[in-house]
């Protein structure tokens, strides 16, 4: 359900659009909520946005697939025993947040969500104001201690039990130099056995054309893309045990039906995989 202060920024948006924010450069956040059919983007998102449909009209599909990967992803983890989760680049609130999908569950299920984007940050605060078991925290992927030493971090997660780490659509957006591998470590070292880490990711691997054509376009946004390939992409679960059915295209992971995955499962651009950490 979502709050009365929630709904009644959406009435009048210029409330909650954050003081000292470019609403001249696009933004990823602010392109996937575009993709996914929000309200919260600006005309230089949607411009660029179209320009991205237009060489890879399958780039919405991508989203959509995308949301439904971390849902299936969080059940499968709350049935694993998951009960708190860190869910890094959340981005713009939509329907189906981390915290709903796991509290239909269970809930006392504890969700922290982490974002660097103003806008998707001030509406996670609007939207979580009355979720005593959910917080938002601003800060980015790139700093590990600024995002598991933050108060509303330590507050609600319990770092001597399993989380669920969530990180979908983000490690695109990190480049090799700034050595993504090696902050993903600091956040696995942080963790308890048990935990699980949930992970998606742009690949060109069997559409480069179009790939290349949706990088250069996010060239010219706040956050540069950077598609892997599927080696690349599974070397980010070092130190983690990958589950069942491994590393595969979104549609292909763990689907509600057969009819899911369809024909063509690489048309999503994008893998998933979960893995768990043994010890």
């Amino acid at each position: 359900m979502i709050n009365s202060r929630y709904a009644a920024s959406m009435v009048n948006r210029d409330h909650w659009i954050p003081r000292n924010i470019d609403l001249v450069t696009p933004s990823s956040a602010r392109l996937y909520d575009y993709y996914l059919g929000g309200s919260n983007n600006f005309a230089a998102d949607r411009e660029l946005a179209r320009k991205v449909l237009a060489v890879a009209p399958q780039i919405r599909a991508t989203a959509l697939a995308n949301r439904a990967f971390l849902r299936r992803a969080v059940r499968y983890l709350v049935a694993a025993g998951i009960r708190q989760f860190l869910d890094i680049g959340a981005g713009i609130p939509t329907v189906g947040n981390t915290h709903q999908i796991a509290q239909q569950l269970d809930p006392d299920i504890r969700v922290v969500y982490v974002d660097n984007e103003p806008v998707a940050v001030a509406h996670s605060e609007l939207l979580l104001s009355d979720e005593p078991n959910a917080e938002i925290v601003e800060a980015d992927f790139r700093d590990p201690a600024g995002v598991l030493d933050a108060r509303e971090t330590r507050a609600l997660l319990d770092f001597d039990q399993p989380i669920g780490l969530l990180l979908c659509a983000v490690l695109h957006y990190v480049p090799d130099a700034d050595r993504p591998a090696e902050i993903l470590a600091s956040y696995r070292e942080a963790l308890a056995p048990g935990s699980h880490v949930a992970i998606t990711h742009i690949t060109g691997d069997d559409q480069p054309d179009a790939l290349r054509e949706v990088a250069e376009l996010y060239a010219t946004s706040q956050n540069p893309g950077q598609p892997r390939s599927r080696d690349e992409f599974t070397a980010l679960f070092a130190g983690f045990e990958v589950v069942e059915p491994g590393v595969v295209y979104l549609d292909q992971w763990r689907p509600e039906r057969p009819e899911d995955v369809g024909e063509h499962p690489e048309r999503s651009l994008a893998y998933g995989a979960v893995g768990r950490l043994v010890s």
